[in-house]
């Protein structure tokens, strides 16, 4: 067997089988979690789930106000931007347990 890394290659390819075999599976638990970001005391509120996909935006009728559109804009934009940003934080959680931090190109994630 050809020697390197500290190991033998086999071992080596054998282990990043695996790793990507359980990224394959995080993913999958990604699309299935959901987070939500909220805006003006709750008045906004929407969902993504772990793959930063947008399920839904939700507006309580009281912040609906014709003559200030801008605001109700702004909100929906601070909720999404929340969402997104707590589903990353997930993602990168997740991806992180199983690469140890390391940031892994080619193999799919």
């Amino acid at each position: 067997m050809v020697q390197g890394f500290g190991g033998d290659m086999g071992s080596l390819l054998k282990q990043a089988q695996e790793m990507q075999r359980r990224m394959q599976e995080i993913e999958q638990e990604l699309a299935e979690r959901i987070v939500e970001g909220s805006a003006g005391g709750g008045a906004v509120k929407c969902t993504v789930n772990g793959r930063m996909e947008l399920r839904s935006i939700r507006i309580d009728p009281e912040a609906v106000d014709p003559d200030d559109v801008g605001t109700l804009e702004d909100l929906v934009t601070v909720a999404v931007r929340q969402a997104l940003q707590a589903a990353k934080d997930i993602a990168d959680q997740e991806r992180a347990r199983v690469t140890g931090g390391l940031n892994m190109p080619g193999l799919g994630f």
